[in-house]
Parts: C-alpha cells; sequence; structure tokens
C-alpha cells in the first residue's frame, strides 16, 4: 500500500468498501470508483476513461500500482488527459467479464490487473493487462502507452470512435455467444471423459502443463465417469492430482489450504495467495475420492491424507477466513513485507533453530528442506516422498516419522505466526460464501463433524439476515457492516445450492424453505426466455451488454451452478417446473458441453445427476431414530452424488408439514418401525425397515450407468 503525499489528499477511493479500492486511496492519480460521476466528468471534459480492473490478492495489481500509480509523472498523465476508474473484480463481476472479453479479444490473452480504455460512453478501444511503467522485456510502457493514446484522442478521434464501435459489437457477441445445440445423452460425458484423460499430465498430475491450476470440477466429473464407465483411468488421473496437489508446495503444509496455482508442472512453486472459493471447491473433491476409497480394496482409512487435507483446509478457513459474524472473507495475499511467498517459506537454518536435532533432520528430509533451498535460496515446503517412503530413507518406523511431523509442524506453525501476516481482504462475497458452505455442510456429514455444520448454518444464517435489501433482494457484497451491489447469478445459483446441502446435512426445513424463495427470484429476475440465464437482473445497471455466464473459470458458471441447484432442489421438493428449468438451463448450455467439454465440467456434473438414475431415500422415523441415523452415517461414507435423501420430522400430521416437505412426505405417516422409500421422481419402491436393507437398494440402484432409469413401483 502506499504512503500518502503530506501535501495531497486522499483520493475518492478512501470512501469506498473494498480493501483494493482503499489500497489506491493515496495514489496521486485521481481515482474514481465506478458510477455516473466518473463517467459524467468524462462527456464534461471530453476525455477518454482509463479503466483498471484487479483484486487485493493480485501479486501484479500490486506491482503496477507500485511502479506507474504511485509515478507522479504518470499520475499527472492519467490525470491530465484521462478520467481514471478502478475496479475491484471480485465486488463487480459484471463489469470485469464484459471488458475482459475486450482485452482477450484485442490481446489473444487476459490476467489481471486488467487495464482498458474507453470513449466516454463506456466502449472499450484499447487494452492490455500489467504494463511497466517504461518500455522492457519487450512489453511497451505505460507511459509511452498514454502518451500516444491521448495523440489518437485528439488527432485522430474517427477512427478511435470507429474501432470502439467495432470492439463494442464484437464484446456484445462473445458474451452473448451461442453454439448449436446437442442431445442431452451420456455421450457428451463420454466426450468429456476422453478430453480430460488426453490433457492429463500423468507424472504430476492436473492437465496441461505449467501454469498449473487445480480444477476441482474436472476432477469431480472424472469421478464421476469412473462411476459411470468403469474407466479405471478416470479414477487413476483423479487420484494422482489430488495427491500431487496435497503433496506440493501449492498446498499450505504447516496452516492448511491451499495457494491459487502452481507456476511449475510438478505443484512445487505456487502462486501465493490464498482464495476462499479454491479451497471450497476442493474440499468436495477430497471427500469423494476419499467416499471411493472406501469402496476400493486398497481402502485409505479414516486417517486417510484426503481426510487431513479436508480438516486442515476447513480448520484453516474458520481459523483465519471467518468473520465474527459468521461469514467467509475472500482472500489473503500473495505478499508479505513487499515480497511474495514470505511468509511461507523457510531457510534450513531457521528449521535448525527452531526445532530439535533429530526432529529438525526428520522435518528437512520429508519436507524437502536443504540448505540451498528449492525456490530462490529458500525452501517451499513440500513432501516428495510418503510417509513410509521417507522412514525408510530416514530409518525409522512410520508411525515415529508421523508423530514427529505433527510436532515439528505445531512448532514451526506457532513460530510463522510471529511473522507479519499476508493482507486479507474481509469482504464477504454471497457466491463464494455458498460455495464454501457447501463445503462445510458436506465434510460436517461425511465427518461427522457437527462443527463444520454448524459453521455452515452460522453463514448460511448470516447471508439470508444481513444479505437482503429492503425489498427483499439479495446482495452481493458486505463489507463493514454494509451490503452493496445486486447479486449476480451466481451469487443466487451458489446459495441456493449451499441451503440444499445443508439441508442434507441437518434435515432443517427452513433450508429448503429459502432456497425455494431464492429460486423463484432468481428465476423471476434473472432468466432468459430463449434458455438459461443472464448473469445480471433485468433491473440491474445497464452496462455494454447483459452477459451470460456459461464457461467456468476459476469458479463455475453462473448457469452451470443453476442448473445443478435447480435440478437438485426441484427432486427434493417436487418440483417439476424448477427441474424443468435446470433441464432447459442444461439445453441452452448443451453445445457449450458438446463442443468444449473442458469449459464445463460444472454443467457436466449436472447433466451426469440429471441423467441419473438419481434417487430420494425418504426416511419415516418410528418409535426408535437409531436405523435412520445408521443409515445417514453410512450413505455419508459412500460416493453416492445421485442420491439425495428428506426425512419426516418427528411427530404432527400431514397438514403440519413444511410446505417444501409436503410433496414427498404427505401420506407417509410414521410406524413402529422406521421406513425407508426409494424414491424415482416421486414413484417409489415398496419401503424396507432397516438401513442396510435402505443401502443395498441404493448401492443397486446408484450402479446402473444407463441414461434410463429403471422401472419403478408407484
Amino acid at each position: 500500500m502506499s504512503s500518502a503525499s503530506p501535501a495531497r489528499r486522499p483520493n475518492r477511493l478512501l470512501q469506498e468498501t473494498s480493501p483494493y479500492l482503499r489500497q489506491h486511496a493515496d495514489n496521486p492519480v485521481d481515482w474514481y470508483p465506478w458510477g455516473e460521476e466518473a463517467f459524467a466528468a468524462a462527456r464534461r471534459l471530453d476525455r477518454p476513461i482509463f479503466l483498471s480492473v484487479g483484486y487485493s490478492a493480485c501479486h501484479w495489481c500490486h506491482v503496477m500500482e507500485h511502479e506507474s500509480f504511485e509515478n507522479e509523472a504518470i499520475a499527472q498523465l492519467l490525470n491530465e488527459h484521462f478520467i481514471s476508474i478502478k475496479v475491484d473484480r471480485e465486488e463487480r463481476p459484471d463489469i470485469d467479464q464484459i471488458y475482459m472479453a475486450a482485452v482477450q479479444l484485442m490481446t489473444h490473452r487476459g490476467g489481471w490487473p486488467m487495464s482498458v480504455f474507453l470513449t466516454p460512453d463506456g466502449r472499450p478501444f484499447f487494452g492490455g493487462t500489467y504494463w511497466p511503467p517504461a518500455a522492457r522485456f519487450g512489453m511497451p510502457g505505460f507511459r509511452d502507452i498514454l502518451i500516444r493514446l491521448h495523440q489518437l484522442w485528439t488527432e485522430q478521434r474517427a477512427e478511435v470512435l470507429a474501432a470502439a464501435d467495432r470492439l463494442a459489437q464484437a464484446v456484445q457477441m462473445v458474451c452473448a455467444q451461442e453454439y448449436e445445440g446437442a442431445e442431452l445423452t451420456v455421450e457428451l460425458l463420454r466426450t468429456a471423459e476422453r478430453e480430460l484423460l488426453a490433457a492429463a499430465d500423468r507424472v504430476h498430475g492436473g492437465f496441461g502443463g505449467a501454469p498449473k491450476f487445480p480444477h476441482p470440477m474436472d476432477v469431480r466429473l472424472l469421478l464421476r465417469c469412473w462411476r459411470r464407465f468403469g474407466t479405471e483411468a478416470a479414477w487413476e488421473v483423479a487420484r494422482l492430482t489430488l495427491d500431487r496437489m496435497a503433496a506440493g508446495g501449492m498446498y499450505d503444509h504447516l496452516g492448511g489450504g491451499f495457494h491459487r496455482y502452481a507456476t511449475d508442472d510438478r505443484w512445487l512453486v505456487p502462486h501465493f495467495e490464498k482464495m476462499l472459493y479454491d479451497n471450497a471447491l476442493l474440499v468436495p473433491a477430497y471427500l469423494e475420492a476419499w467416499q471411493i476409497e472406501q469402496e476400493r480394496p486398497d481402502a485409505r482409512s479414516d486417517d486417510s491424507p484426503d481426510l487431513r487435507v479436508v480438516r486442515e483446509t476447513l480448520d484453516y478457513v474458520l481459523r483465519e477466513l471467518t468473520s465474527p459474524e459468521g461469514g467467509f472473507y475472500s482472500t489473503q495475499d500473495a505478499d508479505s513485507e513487499g515480497e511474495e511467498g514470505k511468509f511461507y517459506v523457510w531457510s534450513e537454518a531457521e528449521i535448525l533453530s527452531a526445532l530439535p536435532p533429530e526432529e529438525a533432520r526428520l522435518f528437512c528430509y520429508a519436507y524437502d528442506v536443504t540448505p540451498r533451498g528449492n525456490w530462490e535460496g529458500v525452501s517451499i515446503l513440500n513432501r516428495p516422498k510418503t510417509d513410509a517412503q521417507a522412514a525408510k530413507v530416514l530409518g525409522v518406523d512410520v508411525d515415529t516419522l508421523r508423530e514427529s511431523l505433527a510436532r515439528s509442524r505445531q512448532t514451526l506453525l506457532a513460530l510463522r505466526t510471529q511473522r507479519v501476516p499476508p493482507g486479507r481482504d474481509e469482504k464477504i462475497l454471497t457466491s463464494w460464501n455458498g460455495l464454501m458452505i457447501s463445503a462445510l455442510a458436506m465434510a460436517g456429514r461425511v465427518l461427522a463433524q457437527p462443527r463444520y455444520t454448524a459453521a455452515a448454518a452460522r453463514a448460511a444464517d448470516f447471508l439470508l439476515t444481513r444479505m437482503y435489501d429492503p425489498q427483499g433482494r439479495l446482495w452481493h457484497s458486505y463489507k463493514d457492516g454494509q451490503a452493496r451491489f445486486s447479486a449476480y447469478l451466481d451469487d443466487f445459483a451458489a446459495l441456493i445450492d449451499a441451503l440444499v446441502e445443508l439441508h442434507q446435512s441437518t434435515d432443517d426445513p427452513r433450508w429448503l424453505e429459502e432456497a425455494l424463495r431464492l429460486a423463484e427470484q432468481m428465476t423471476a429476475r434473472f432468466a432468459d426466455p430463449a434458455g438459461g440465464y443472464f448473469y445480471t437482473a433485468s433491473d440491474h445497471e445497464q452496462l455494454l451488454t447483459r452477459p451470460k455466464d456459461v464457461q467456468d473459470n476459476a469458479t463455475p458458471s453462473g448457469n452451470a451452478l443453476a442448473a445443478t441447484a435447480l435440478l437438485r432442489l426441484g427432486r427434493l421438493t417436487g418440483r417439476s417446473d424448477l427441474e424443468e428449468a435446470g433441464d432447459r438451463t442444461l439445453v441452452a448450455m448443451s453445445g457449450l458441453l458438446a463442443e468444449h467439454p473442458r469449459a464445463a465440467a460444472q454443467a457436466l456434473l449436472a447433466l451426469d445427476f440429471h441423467l441419473g438414475p438419481t434417487w430420494e431415500v425418504v426416511i419415516v422415523d418410528g418409535r426408535d431414530r437409531s436405523e435412520g441415523d445408521e443409515f445417514r452415517l453410512a450413505l455419508a461414507r459412500r460416493f453416492a452424488p445421485h442420491v439425495l435423501t428428506l426425512r419426516r420430522p418427528v411427530g404432527g400430521s400431514d397438514a403440519g408439514l413444511p410446505p417444501a416437505l409436503r410433496p414427498l412426505l404427505t401420506g407417509r405417516t410414521p410406524a413402529e418401525a422406521t421406513q425407508f422409500f426409494v424414491c424415482e421422481r416421486g414413484a417409489c419402491r415398496l419401503p424396507v425397515t432397516t438401513a442396510a436393507a435402505a443401502l443395498e437398494l441404493v448401492s443397486s440402484s446408484s450402479s446402473a450407468s444407463t441414461d434410463t432409469p429403471p422401472s419403478l413401483e408407484p
């Protein structure tokens, strides 16, 4: 963060809630936040707009600020010839989507900081990402760009406006890109499996080369393909990817949680920022891999690395990314004290001084700490060998090694807390919180850990009470007691699906009732009559275009999340209209699934659920609830993504059932013994009365791999 000049007042960004915008409040650049004031000034002064988009954990955003936005000469050029707008992409993903499309059209690449020049009415005409202040390494200098663009604006205005017209039309087409429709069949999943396996790195895991991103939705898709098609390679690639990520430097071996991505092909050197959404999306992948392990002859135990990663990751989130009110903060920076990764790396001397000699010997070997280091003279902790392999080389038994490493990690973590920590962006975003609520709720169920479920419920309650405007519409962002920005499609969809997941772990009908309310609002304000959903609501600020978010990026696309949420919610509540809306969304995305399946993993997860066979298990407790509890615990240990459960509350009549539960529970009244109804779209088999019998029905049903579910007794 820059320091203020004694003679200069902070600019307008000081009044913003975004930590990223406030970081630029003391720049000599006369920044505006996005809004009518900035555009009115551009029109009045007849100047082009310089739009800079980034986020607080972005390393190169900090570099460009220090090099250019704190540079008095560059600031003078911006202030004299442009209107400068700074945007936090996490607060305004709608703006980011539109102008990133423009940058990609112009440069065939994208990234942050994103730098775009606009006409006073918001049409882009030139752009890029990071530029150094002066030309170097084949990149143009930012100062030279500003001088040249001012010259073009004043001397060749007609050409600039014509280019802006052409680019604006191209952006509108890209943001509403259409594909030729395809039939929603299992062949779409087969094609996706083939493409993922062709792109897989069979040595180090992951997909493609460096830089390597975690791709959790792709991993989960491979797990479903293994289940559906029995392709052993799908399991092997998923397993290898999860293992290598957790062993690499991308994982924080002391504090838990994953960094954003690896800059190399073997997951050693991360980009050190930590994002809430990465950790939220990776937790279900590790949980599902562990569930599959329980079915295999080489099953890992309850002390498996998968569950350790899940526990450590969630404990990190609860310890370092949870607000006092229960919501989850967005990010932690890559930088500390101005250096990327400084908080996380170690020298051998530090380890030797912190640990007893024998424990230091074991730790340094196990975590690849050497005198010369493995990165810029220091060591990024990673695990090149398994516990068994390391123990054999070190001449100790595995249990002794594990106990020693556990003590050493605690010691070093305590020592690390004395370092200057990375900055933390304390915005609470609805969509990312929805993803983390889903992860916590699932983990609470699978691990039988009520504290994770309780944290999920507390966060959901926070969103449902603090993230609504007086008209009952959802907000996107919360900071310092203030909710802002009309919610986007992925806010609605992620929260709806989180509430469904939370219901699966608590049986509390409140979560389904709230999910239904949100689904109705989403449909009313976001639906495209041609199919699918727009990213912004019908009453949202009018921008250059109204995008449709269909391709996954670091997070699932809004339309894919909407399809997932609607299909699951509709099935649980007997709302065929919601299921049909989910189906229509997949139909609208079908061309993308066929042509570019690697950009649509979340939609393919929804398609896998949709194709089924998918089952609802209705539990009607008898006098003794233990059979129902036993079934729920056993089901949670199984990989059963096609199974949903609904439990009838004890006591009361059909008339007293919450509306969301009536379609599947009406008429199924309690008897002496617990009853389990295994149903498909409301048509149920004859009930069974033991957890073992219900599990057998679910197991035989879930192993089917056809498009058409078997016929059932009504």
